[in-house]
């Protein structure tokens, strides 16, 4: 056998292995959505024992409250409080059927449940080794944004303790998706629900949400942000918002790479993102101390990684 053919053996041979574990990674991810809707719209309260399902259903019905309040306010109701109540369940049963919005709380839940994880093993969610060496940078600007990162954080973990989703930390086609259906679902107060959504689309910021803060740190870093890539120094909310950017995936793809039957797409993930097989092992310790990567897998180049993450579509599957 001559070297080349040599050399390229282990590389197919561990591709084809992670090609298959993200083919099946992307069904379950596609697969668990109408299953959460199915549980989150069922009526027996038993069916919410499990703690993604409450979140993912707190949440929503915190979201659900948030638009009712307002709508009542501007339609002058004389008790909001009582009009929230008795359309809430309505509506937070509607705001599930948006695929992105039950995606994105599902998100959501896994990276609150994760970072109590780490917690456990000495992983701050709040206030990581890096966070807290760049709030003391001499750079101002660079300490300023650290510390509305940390602010940032610090309300991501209050709001997930108490299954809140504020409509002004979704992303911008979600916040939009959430609009329409409180106006779709308002019946006798459509006027008052446009006026509604004319207001909160003109006071929505999407630069203020947690994400893009900590997107605005990364990029002050420069060539100092692959340091983000290390769980244990940046804090998961950084290490995924780094992934993210640096495998080129959307974020709530990557933080339910995080998870259960994810392996290869984190691997992958990490790879695409420049990190050797030292570091991919050393992320992997964190967050699945009990798996190993394949055999070949430090054969397999940066490139390759992408370009299979990038051939992988787990929101196509419905």
């Amino acid at each position: 056998m001559n070297d080349s053919v040599s050399d390229t053996l282990p590389t197919r041979s561990v591709e084809d292995v992670l090609r298959a574990e993200l083919a099946q990674g992307d069904v379950i991810i596609a697969t668990a959505r109408p299953i959460l809707r199915h549980l989150l719209a069922n009526d027996d309260q038993a069916m919410f024992s499990d703690e993604v399902i409450a979140r993912i259903r707190g949440m929503m019905l915190d979201l659900a409250r948030q638009l009712l309040f307002a709508l009542a306010r501007q339609a002058d109701m004389r008790d909001p409080a009582a009009f929230a109540v008795e359309r809430e369940d309505d509506l937070a049963v509607a705001l599930l059927e948006e695929t992105g919005l039950l995606t994105h709380s599902h998100a959501l839940t896994i990276e609150a449940r994760l970072a109590d994880k780490l917690n456990a093993r000495g992983i701050d969610p709040v206030l990581s080794p890096l966070l807290q060496e760049l709030a003391a940078s001499s750079d101002q600007a660079e300490a300023a944004a650290a510390m509305r990162v940390l602010a940032a954080q610090a309300r991501f973990v209050q709001h997930q303790r108490r299954m809140e989703l504020p409509f002004g930390e979704l992303p911008g086609e979600l916040f939009h998706a959430a609009i329409e259906t409180l106006v779709s679902q308002a019946g006798a107060f459509q006027q008052d629900a446009r006026a509604v959504a004319a207001s909160l689309r003109s006071e929505y910021d999407e630069s203020e949400r947690r994400v893009n803060q900590i997107n605005r740190l990364l990029m002050k870093l420069q060539h100092r942000a692959k340091r983000a890539l290390a769980i244990g120094n940046s804090g998961l909310a950084i290490f995924a918002t780094a992934l993210a950017m640096g495998s080129e995936q959307e974020r709530d793809t990557v933080i339910l790479s995080l998870g259960e039957n994810q392996f290869a797409r984190l691997a992958l993930s990490l790879r695409a993102s420049g990190l050797d097989q030292g570091d991919v092992e050393e992320q992997f310790v964190y967050l699945h101390p009990e798996l190993s990567l394949p055999a070949g897998f430090d054969t397999l180049r940066a490139d390759k990684a992408a370009e299979l993450l990038a051939s992988s579509s787990p929101e196509a599957l419905h």
